[in-house]
């Protein structure tokens, strides 16, 4: 298991392990709620592949950069027949969900909302943060894809910075499987890019703010067991190598900003009609 980041020294790391945050019941519920999503998911009709490479096709596709509001599914690179067709079962086909499933699903808002979420977020010195986005993300097993080096602030901007990324091993996260891996420290590196909707916001386009890449040297692996949860930095490099393994890597991400900064309305994700809820605002009051 990766080396312990404690939350004391987040703002020298940029990264901090919570072990044990979220109880293996909790894990469970999460499981069957995701499985009963795929279980009703559709498949017909939906093409978008997500991925990072420098094509990144769902950058311009209207059911990606429409979803900061629903609930919608996202394929692997390679599942997809050139008619559309599925190559495998759907359950193993999918990149991730996304990515307003904390205000849209009674039982994600109860998880996102519960204590380890709302705990972490005050131990690395959020004082007011509001709920962006929920992810879960598969990597299932040979077939899983790379994600290569990049921060979370390029994605999620705010005037100041404020994005934190809380990511959740559902299942056990090793080198063999894909887990994380981060440059404690550089969060101190200014961003090297800034992903834009383009002017007449029909897609989007990746700004170069600093041609450099980020240092080879230093790369340390998180090695997680099921229900540690890792708060990342805004502007903290990580990656994850594909998952050639037979094991699943499954993983749950939050991300949350502060209520004080400016979200830029140049971001992809845009919420016209859903406002920013905090941990306390759940939207399903019982």
């Amino acid at each position: 298991m990766s080396a312990l980041f404690p939350a004391s020294d987040f703002t020298t790391n940029g990264v901090a392990v919570f072990p044990g945050a979220v109880s293996e019941d909790a894990l469970v519920g999460l499981r069957k709620e995701i499985a009963r999503l795929v279980d009703d998911f559709d498949p017909s009709g939906v093409t978008t592949v997500f991925s990072t490479d420098e094509g990144q096709g769902h950058a311009r596709d209207d059911y990606f950069l429409t979803s900061g509001d629903k609930t919608r599914f996202f394929f692997e690179d390679g599942v997809l027949s050139e008619t559309g067709d599925l190559l495998v079962d759907k359950h193993q086909a999918l990149n991730k969900i996304g990515h307003a499933m904390h205000d849209l699903d009674p039982a994600f808002s109860d998880f996102c909302r519960s204590y380890p979420f709302a705990n972490a977020a005050a131990e690395v010195g959020m004082a007011n943060p509001q709920l962006l986005q929920s992810m879960v993300i598969f990597k299932n097993p040979g077939i899983g894809g790379e994600v290569t080096p990049h921060t979370d602030h390029t994605f999620l901007w705010t005037e100041p910075q404020s994005v934190i990324g809380f990511w959740l091993a559902v299942d056990e996260a090793t080198q063999e499987n894909g887990c994380l891996w981060a440059l404690p420290g550089a969060h101190t590196i200014p961003v090297k890019s800034r992903f834009v909707r383009n002017a007449d916001n029909t897609g989007t386009v990746m700004q170069t703010l600093d041609a450099t890449s980020y240092p080879d040297e230093g790369w340390v692996p998180l090695e997680a067991a099921p229900g540690t949860l890792i708060a990342l930095h805004g502007t903290l490099p990580h990656r994850s190598e594909p998952n050639t393994s037979a094991k699943s890597r499954l993983a749950f991400t939050l991300h949350c900003i502060e209520a004080e900064a400016e979200w830029s309305d140049k971001n992809w994700l845009q919420r016209p009609d859903m406002p920013f809820t905090g941990f306390l605002a759940n939207p399903f009051p019982k």
